[in-house]
């Protein structure tokens, strides 16, 4: 327990202290590498199945292969003298066709809501950042103005400071955004839209 707190340690000193501006995006590089690990290790059989499947789709090799069967398949059953097997209009190859865009279609849902999981755990990561830079800023500003008070440099009220000095509240932002875009369609903010004046 002690040395994983001793390694901890030492990694956040080595991240808070990097000697030039190469070592900090290496850090970054490598924070980011381990949060991409973190998401690759909790992923189950079937996401790593589908994501197989995904990218190999996306290749042009899948693209050749199909070409290269249907072509095969085609000629075989329209060329003279063969034994066709699936005559014009093809009925056997439509069915196999539609099964399989069917179970594509399911891994390439599978693969992107993978995808939408992993982008929703960044947003929350990058939000709850921002908060925390946030409350930096102000703990900063509040320590910089008292400061400056007892250094003599300021003595009345910024307005500005004490308003900068408030708690930025996610739902107010949230709700305020909302309101910003249902005006920017020409609908009533939601405030509005409810019977309540808008705060």
């Amino acid at each position: 327990m002690e040395h994983a707190t001793g390694d901890n340690h030492r990694e956040h000193s080595s991240y808070r202290r990097p000697r030039t501006v190469a070592d900090l995006t290496r850090e970054n590089v490598q924070a980011m590498r381990k949060l991409e690990q973190l998401a690759v290790a909790k992923r189950t059989t079937a996401d790593r199945i589908a994501e197989f499947v995904a990218r190999f789709c996306g290749s042009i090799t899948f693209v050749w292969i199909h070409a290269a069967v249907f072509a095969s398949w085609l000629g075989w059953n329209v060329l003279p003298g063969l034994p066709h097997f699936d005559p014009y209009p093809f009925t056997f190859l439509t069915l196999v066709v539609s099964l399989e865009a069917i179970f594509l279609s399911s891994f390439i849902l599978i693969a992107q809501n993978y995808e939408m999981r992993v982008t929703e755990r960044r947003s929350q990561l990058d939000l709850q950042i921002n908060l925390l830079a946030e409350q930096e800023n102000t703990k900063i500003l509040q320590l910089l103005d008292r400061m400056a008070r007892k250094l003599g440099f300021t003595e009345e009220d910024d307005p500005e400071v004490r308003v900068l000095e408030q708690a930025t509240r996610p739902e107010t932002l949230a709700r305020q955004i909302d309101d910003a875009l249902r005006e920017h369609s020409g609908q009533p903010p939601r405030s509005h839209a409810n019977g309540k004046p808008a705060k």
